[in-house]
């Protein structure tokens, strides 16, 4: 009998964030907006399960929409790490 795979997508659940890649000008944009320093991004590990879908290289910016009930839809900004 063949082995059945059971990986589970943790994106595919209800309560799981969006997550999308940057384009370069939409990483100079944020950058500028908020007046950091591309260094001080929060960082993302490249292998979190929940950029897995994504086509994402170190050094990617990733933004991450959360929606919550009390404060609408939250968003936030990572750079992609090795670990």
């Amino acid at each position: 009998m063949p082995e059945e795979s059971q990986e589970y997508d943790a994106t595919a659940h209800v309560l799981s964030p969006t997550h999308e890649k940057l384009t370069a000008d939409e990483v100079e944009q944020l950058l500028k907006n908020y007046n950091v320093e591309y260094a001080k991004l929060p960082k993302i590990s490249i292998t979190d399960p929940s950029i897995d879908n994504l086509e994402v290289k170190l050094g990617d910016v990733i933004k991450i929409s959360r929606k919550s009930p009390t404060s609408g839809n939250t968003v936030y900004y990572r750079m992609v790490i090795e670990q």
